[in-house]
């Protein structure tokens, strides 16, 4: 049988395409909230960005974030999605 295609994103970081599953969600859900979204299920607009907190730096630095999700954010966001993705990533290794 054939192997079902991987689904692939980009990184809205580096710009990077990787598989789907390599790759953390962030969403920003009905109610305007930003999260990383470990699952990559959570309803609402999602963004994708490489298990480094260097991708999330780079984009916050461009803003392809926050104009991925449709949304601003604040110093104070960018710090809670940096610790969000740091603790995620310490979790995998």
């Amino acid at each position: 049988m054939a192997r079902r295609a991987q689904p692939e994103r980009t990184c809205v970081g580096c710009r990077g395409r990787a598989a789907k599953g390599v790759l953390i969600r962030v969403v920003r859900a009905p109610d305007g909230r930003v999260a990383v979204d470990p699952t990559g299920r959570s309803s609402g607009r999602g963004a994708y960005v490489h298990r480094s907190e260097e991708c999330l730096r780079q984009a916050m630095r461009r803003g392809s974030l926050g104009r991925a999700l449709k949304v601003s954010l604040g110093e104070a966001e960018v710090g809670r999605l940096v610790q969000e993705l740091s603790n995620l990533v310490g979790e995998d290794a």
